[in-house]
């Protein structure tokens, strides 16, 4: 009987958990991770930031799903070492996980810059449950929240904040929100509709220290003016978690390196989603880890299987705003497009050589999975 164990149970691990189910009944498939509860959506932490859900309501796979994959699950567990001569992973009590193929489904960490004050009491990153449930404790009885990012999260972040009745100021190093998702005519749309809804936004800012002592009092930007803040928010990108690829001595860049295949260096040790690159690229998104989780696990059962790139598109509501976003977007707006525009709607299309290789639609994404099948990675 074959043993699998997955470190991680992300989209990628639980995945690849399901995939080696499928090509393998009698395996023993055991998936360890840190977090507390069993796999659930990490989009939808600002909304039980906000209070609109309860953990069980983000859950994506609850314990019968566990059962009836004859997976084993083990929570609030945390690999300190593992053995590649020996295959056996050792968590920080002592216990040992034998394998005889391992997934590095590790994810990322939130990345806090090294600001004057970042350790400073009530500055938080939004990750993992654990986070969110820091974050709800903290924000009781607050009056003024600041954001740094304005980024996807980071917006839903703030919006979660707003629902609780705080006052919420977003600042962003770049001159418009979203830059990876939004071209400046978008952006300036988007920020017209939040801030119908409350939010302050301090664009083309860096900030240059957090105040207070032993608890956030306020956020000083480059410029020198100081923003009123009880909580601090970063929303300022991911790592990749490296720490056991770095002691399994398998070859890391800025993520795992891996082939199509999902293997690393290591024999017999893959890697996915957030903590795996393939041709030098991880753009850090649930599709990319859920495809990569996929194919690991199949080759992982004994399956061939080659990871294909695919086209980055997020698709989610910003602060209950729909948004979607893929390809290239175009933002010098330097290729053929077509906009369509309202007070409330942003629709982009972008080409080349006749062919559909971006869009943008803001306040209406009707159509978007359709154009996203006719582009190519």
């Amino acid at each position: 009987m074959k043993r699998y164990l997955i470190i991680g149970n992300g989209v990628a691990g639980t995945t690849a958990a399901q995939s080696i189910r499928e090509l393998d009944r009698d395996g023993a498939v055991t998936i360890v991770t840190e977090e507390s509860v069993p796999f659930y959506s990490r989009i939808k932490l600002p909304d039980y930031v906000a209070g609109s859900q309860d953990v069980d309501d983000i859950i994506i796979r609850k314990d019968k799903w566990y059962k009836d994959q004859d997976v084993e699950l083990n929570l609030d567990v945390v690999i300190d070492d593992i053995d590649p001569e020996l295959k056996v992973a050792v968590d920080r009590n002592g216990k040992s996980y034998p394998y005889d193929t391992l997934l590095l489904a590790t994810g990322s960490y939130s990345f806090i810059p090294p600001i004057e004050g970042s350790g400073t009491g009530n500055v938080f990153a939004l990750k993992t449950v654990a986070d969110a449930d820091r974050i709800i404790q903290a924000s009781e009885g607050i009056k003024n929240a600041t954001v740094i990012g304005g980024g996807l999260l980071g917006l839903e972040a703030g919006n979660a904040l707003l629902k609780r009745g705080i006052t919420v100021s977003v600042v962003e190093f770049f001159d418009r929100l979203l830059p990876r998702q939004l071209d400046t005519e978008g952006a300036a749309l988007l920020q017209k509709m939040m801030e119908d809804m409350g939010f302050v936004f301090h664009l083309g800012a860096k900030t240059e220290k957090i105040l207070g002592a032993e608890k956030v009092q306020g956020v000083q930007l480059d410029s020198g003016s100081v923003i009123d803040s009880d909580l601090v928010l970063f929303s300022t990108g991911v790592r990749s978690r490296l720490e056991l690829a770095e002691k399994l001595g398998v070859e890391t860049d800025k993520s795992i390196v891996v082939n199509a295949s999902m293997e690393t260096s290591g024999k017999g040790i893959y890697a996915a989603g957030d903590a795996a690159q393939v041709e030098d690229l991880n753009f850090c998104i649930w599709p990319e880890a859920q495809e990569q989780g996929r194919v690991a696990g199949i080759n992982m059962a004994g399956g061939k299987e080659s990871f294909k790139r695919i086209v980055p598109s997020n698709r989610l509501k910003v602060a209950g705003i729909n948004l979607a976003s893929a390809g290239d977007i175009d933002q010098d707006n330097k290729l053929e497009h077509e906009v369509e525009k309202t007070e409330t709607v942003y629709k982009k299309i972008v080409k080349k050589d006749g062919a559909v290789v971006g869009c943008i639609m803001l306040g209406n994404t009707n159509g978007f999975s359709d154009i996203v099948k006719t582009m190519k990675a």
